[in-house]
């Protein structure tokens, strides 16, 4: 433990955000208490307080590398539990617009993990901290307060209607794009964050499979991610326990069906058909279950001029994306980086910096999940030249990485948080991108990659 700023931090909200917000709270506050309306202590499966937990999920290449810093050994934990791991351009299957990208190898990792059993490895680890402790099952009623804009804890609810006030030297909500903290700043009199919503109408539809083929060869998943040819994707990941899960995707209205023919039917129409020809004779293992998802929603607290002292607002309260981007998990992570960084001063972390200071992290991920989105006609959302001109560069990249390898990994080390968009507009990169994006009799030679395979022999399959 570090240099010690208060007596107890209060995070509410036991999802990956708020274990991670109290992985590094617990550095700088002599006890650190999460507060669930679920019980978490040994839930090995999916729970009510986190619906999509059910459905595929995905911890971009940044944010595997935060938990392996925040919990060293953890990937070796995963390994232990026959979580599958690989590399996450080269031993993934992608179809982007109804073609399969060339693999690579990007050397960053992708963990076939199930939210649960992630959460479950990193709660494990939380829980072993000697500052940190859990109130379950509790739902929190509302913020108190001292005076003069302070927070001071905040009152919970049990099952049996038993009210309690916790009190706190700081709160933090982690309960993501349910967070009511714009109603509360509304109820002590600040001003809420102005919001931006891009209107989507996705769904995810999910079964597991066993399977008696193998479709996967030595992939981890079938990726075939939705385009304006087909809007409708899907994630068919191998599981630790041998099963595969599908997760079915539709936007616009257009959801996936609950019911097995329907589910079978929508299946046969993505852009990766050996999909459809491994589960239509496969075990099912329960029934198909929905998880709808409205809109993307950012707050922009880093806007506002005044926040209550001794309260922050972290992970998908703050922003909320298109989940099919795989960005929520990691984003929260890089929040909990900059808290870490603030506490690590020695004083209580300011509201207002925070927000400042996590703005620049959100842009990025925002930019590729709103811009991907608004390439839909049907998205409400403002289409300004800079998402216009991006969309029409990806669809580009996109037709490039089917054949260059290097192109393929910049994608996914941007895609992973990992670089910067601005990576993908290096001289070089937009003359790969040029190159491989038109038919190769147009370009009067061959693609870059097998141009590279030709003078030295090495990437051909990469």
């Amino acid at each position: 433990m570090g240099q010690l700023i208060g007596d107890r931090a209060v995070v509410l909200g036991a999802g990956m955000a708020g274990l991670l917000t109290a992985r590094v709270l617990s550095e700088s506050y002599r006890s650190v208490v999460i507060v669930d309306r679920d019980e978490v202590e040994g839930v090995e499966g999916a729970r009510r307080g986190v619906p999509q937990g059910r459905h595929a999920h995905a911890l971009l290449a940044k944010g595997q590398q935060i938990l392996q810093e925040l919990f060293p050994g953890l990937d070796g934990e995963l390994a232990a539990s026959n979580v599958p791991a690989g590399d996450l351009a080269g031993d993934l299957r992608w179809y982007f617009n109804g073609q399969r990208l060339a693999p690579a190898r990007s050397g960053l990792m992708s963990v076939s993990s199930t939210r649960p059993v992630l959460e479950l490895h990193v709660r494990t680890r939380v829980a072993a901290l000697p500052q940190v402790s859990f109130k379950t099952p509790f739902a929190v009623r509302g913020l108190r307060t001292g005076g003069q804009g302070r927070i001071i804890g905040v009152t919970i609810a049990g099952d049996d209607g038993e009210i309690e006030e916790l009190a706190a030297d700081l709160v933090v909500d982690a309960t993501g794009r349910g967070s009511r903290s714009p109603v509360w700043l509304k109820e002590l009199g600040f001003a809420p964050p102005e919001e931006d919503r891009i209107v989507i109408n996705l769904a995810y539809t999910t079964r597991r499979f066993l399977l008696n083929s193998d479709p996967y060869g030595a992939d981890l998943s079938i990726n075939p991610v939705a385009s304006l040819d087909n809007p409708r994707g899907g994630f068919f990941p191998k599981l630790h326990d041998g099963s595969s899960m599908l997760s079915l995707t539709g936007m616009l209205g257009d959801h996936p069906p609950t019911d097995p023919e329907g589910f079978l039917a929508f299946a046969k129409t993505l852009a990766a058909p050996e999909i459809y020809e491994a589960v239509k004779h496969a075990e099912p293992l329960d029934d198909p279950v929905t998880f709808k998802y409205p809109a993307s929603v950012r707050r922009r607290y880093e806007r506002l001029v005044d926040f209550p002292r001794g309260f922050l607002v972290i992970g998908d309260g703050v922003c909320s994306f298109n989940p099919v981007y795989g960005q929520g998990m990691t984003v929260a992570a890089l929040e909990a980086t900059v808290l870490r960084e603030q506490l690590a001063q020695g004083i209580e972390p300011d509201a207002i910096q925070f927000f400042r200071a996590i703005a620049p992290l959100i842009d990025s991920p925002w930019d590729i999940s709103a811009g991907g989105d608004l390439n839909f006609p049907g998205v409400e959302g403002p289409r300004t030249l800079k998402v216009r001109m991006g969309n029409a560069f990806m669809g580009k990249l996109h037709t490039a990485a089917t054949r260059d390898p290097r192109v393929t990994e910049a994608f996914f080390r941007v895609a992973g948080l990992v670089d910067p968009p601005q990576a993908l507009m290096r001289p070089s990169m937009i003359l790969r991108v040029l190159r491989n994006s038109k038919p190769a009799a147009d370009t009067g030679r061959l693609p870059v990659s097998e141009q590279v395979h030709v003078e030295s022999g090495s990437r051909n399959d990469q």
